[in-house]
């Protein structure tokens, strides 16, 4: 299946952000295990929520203080009870489980893919 090609254009509207997490629990709600993960991604952009199955690979205490690159500029999305603000990114492992994408060394919270 070939790839759809975007413009640069859309792809600078995607405001891909490193945060770094500031809290993670198990999410019992959710209709597959998923964590709640809380993220600061800066003082222009704060803290915000997300659902995350990211559970195969990593327990909460593993993902505080951590930095992650999310999403934030998707509309929220109610998941039960509790409303996702932003998307984590990760890839899908051959087992199935997801594995953060991260950066390599730390940068600022907020910082832009670019």
């Amino acid at each position: 299946m070939a790839e759809e090609t975007i413009s640069w254009q859309e792809f600078e509207r995607v405001e891909i952000r490193v945060g770094t997490v500031v809290d993670a629990r198990p999410f019992p709600e959710a209709r597959k295990p998923a964590y709640i993960v809380e993220v600061d991604f800066g003082p222009k952009i704060g803290r915000k929520r997300t659902s995350a199955q990211v559970t195969d690979h990593y327990a909460p205490e593993d993902l505080i203080g951590r930095q992650v690159v999310g999403v934030t500029n998707f509309p929220a999305k109610q998941i039960g009870p509790m409303r996702s603000e932003f998307l984590l990114t990760g890839f899908y492992h051959q087992d199935g489980g997801v594995i953060l994408a991260v950066p390599d060394k730390p940068v600022p919270n907020g910082a832009k893919l670019g």
